[in-house]
């Protein structure tokens, strides 16, 4: 039977922890899907602990990221978009745990109206993870469109890693940018979000991301080089496809100028500035605010320390 979702797990060296993602996807309430688990060259004994696994359970696909895909997160996950069967796509991390009605409630919502994604609660833990799920289907929810972006860029409204499911269209044009060792999933959803009508947003904890100082977000937090310099490579790629989109505000753009500050080491200002078609006149005034841009920090700090 064809599968109507594809769930694409990317992994590298987690033998420790993928036994137990696996488990949360073989729990799920709606069973017709796929899992292509792609290996991004990892040197564990993943393959061993997944053998049991693939030989039972035949959704399951174990494969090794070819050479025609770049080393990382993003060049594993495009690999998995081209191999996809599933008329949805959702990505799981192999260190996660997902409620067990994900898929289904994602569904439901896309049988209920025209949307091209659907987006969940995604709550983090540490440690042991403890199997109490909430398996009521009351949750209220909201839409969300391409007049969202500033709160999404921001941050304010989060689309957070493997928190979303996609209808396939989305990702007919879109791929991930496989030389981004951070943000990618940021930098691409950004595109597909001003490119569709609308999805949907359910206010129900659908998945649980595990912390820990393995992962691709502790490097960013522990300033690792290749993950700063990939921030500033996506907030690039970002401002360009919104100005191209002729969706790049005052206000968003504002926002990266100011995060350019402490992007100085990447040039990430005149990047920026470069990129944007607008006049000398106008483009003198963004100097202008970026040269003022510490001084008014400060103020701005210290009156607000005051109060």
């Amino acid at each position: 039977m064809k599968p109507i979702v594809t769930i694409i797990m990317a992994t590298y060296n987690r033998s420790r922890y993928i036994v137990e993602s696996i488990k949360s996807i073989q729990a799920q309430t709606f069973q017709n899907w796929e899992c292509l688990i792609i290996d991004d060259g990892g040197t564990d004994n993943t393959p061993d602990v997944l053998a049991p696994i693939l030989q039972q359970d035949k959704r399951f696909s174990y494969l090794k990221r070819t050479d025609d895909y770049t080393k990382g997160l993003p060049g594993s996950r495009n690999y998995g978009l081209d191999l996809a069967k599933g008329d949805y796509i959702i990505f799981f991390d192999d260190d996660d745990i997902a409620h067990p009605q994900n898929l289904e409630i994602c569904l439901d919502e896309f049988s209920k109206d025209d949307i091209s994604f659907c987006r969940y609660i995604r709550e983090a833990f540490r440690g042991d993870f403890k199997y109490n799920f909430d398996l009521s289907k009351e949750y209220t929810h909201f839409y969300i469109d391409k007049s969202d972006i500033n709160k999404i860029l921001k941050n304010e409204l989060q689309f957070n890693s493997c928190a979303v499911m996609w209808s396939k269209e989305c990702y007919v044009e879109h791929r991930y940018t496989e030389h981004l060792k951070y943000a990618e999933e940021w930098e691409v959803y950004s595109r597909i979000i001003t490119s569709v009508k609308k999805g949907v947003s359910v206010n129900k904890s659908l998945y649980y991301g595990r912390k820990h100082e393995e992962s691709i977000t502790g490097d960013f937090n522990n300033k690792n080089e290749a993950s700063l310099k990939s921030y500033a490579d996506a907030i690039h790629l970002v401002v360009s496809d919104l100005n191209n989109k002729k969706l790049l505000n005052d206000a968003i753009l504002r926002y990266f100028i100011q995060v350019s500050l402490d992007y100085r080491k990447y040039n990430l200002f005149d990047r920026i500035l470069t990129t944007l078609d607008y006049s000398y006149y106008k483009k003198n005034k963004w100097k202008l605010f970026y040269f003022h841009l510490p001084m008014r920090l400060f103020f701005y700090r210290l009156l607000k320390n005051k109060h």
